[in-house]
């Protein structure tokens, strides 16, 4: 049986932990976010928290229902993170390229987070609503229900998609980004011409672009077809 979460108001009366911390849902969100930084997810235990937030482990479990609670909670913050100051301008178009780099940056500025919580659906307050501002923006710029949720599904899990991936990277030692990196110089710009054509043709292209991100570009590509969708309906 799921442990009860005492509610909000009642949490607040708790006595402060030995140090004096008042304890919150959004003071051990922040914290699990450090310590998935520092320690990756292997390090994030409620013991290991406990200790951090100068609490007994047993009292996390008034705010969350076990951990994986607080990995619902934590994609939820990074949502939340994203939408922080994002207000629908009316173009739709432009709307959806700023929301999507916003989810995509939050994400990869907590890459251990992100590997943990990007494949997660919270059903929380800021995924709930991020998805209705998406949706929103599709049915203003007047496309049809259908092509309105086969947008979003793409728009939504590409942009997590490569969240995870680019953290995936970001998340490595920096040893091996570099090396990885490195092999675009060091084995793709040498490769001759005569085995690898292609290679050897796109060389100087690939030695720049491939040590970045590939998101911003293919969610242009996502909303070009978009666009050319919505003029076909409306032609």
């Amino acid at each position: 049986m799921a442990k009860q979460v005492v509610p909000e108001e009642k949490r607040r009366r708790r006595r402060p932990t030995k140090s004096g911390t008042v304890l919150s849902e959004a003071l051990i969100v922040d914290t699990a976010l450090r310590m998935l930084r520092e320690h990756g997810s292997a390090g994030l235990t409620a013991r290991r928290l406990g200790a951090a937030l100068d609490c007994d482990p047993s009292t996390l479990y008034r705010y969350f229902r076990g951990m994986d609670d607080l990995t619902l909670a934590i994609g939820d913050a990074l949502i939340g993170q994203a939408l922080q100051g994002w207000r629908p301008t009316g173009e739709w178009r432009a709307d959806l390229y700023a929301v999507g780099l916003r989810i995509y940056e939050a994400y990869v500025a907590h890459p251990q987070a992100a590997q943990l919580t990007a494949s997660r659906v919270t059903g929380r307050a800021n995924e709930l609503a991020a998805d209705e501002a998406v949706l929103h923006v599709l049915r203003r710029a007047g496309f049809p229900l259908a092509e309105t949720v086969r947008i979003y599904h793409a728009f939504i899990d590409q942009t997590l998609g490569f969240a995870a991936l680019d953290a995936a990277s970001l998340a490595l030692p920096r040893a091996s980004q570099r090396a990885d990196d490195a092999k675009w110089q060091s084995t793709y710009a040498r490769l001759p011409a005569s085995t690898h054509p292609r290679i050897a043709e796109a060389a100087p292209l690939l030695t720049t672009y491939m040590v970045t991100s590939a998101y911003p570009t293919a969610l242009e590509m996502l909303l070009d077809s978009a666009e050319a969708r919505l003029a076909e309906g409306a032609a």
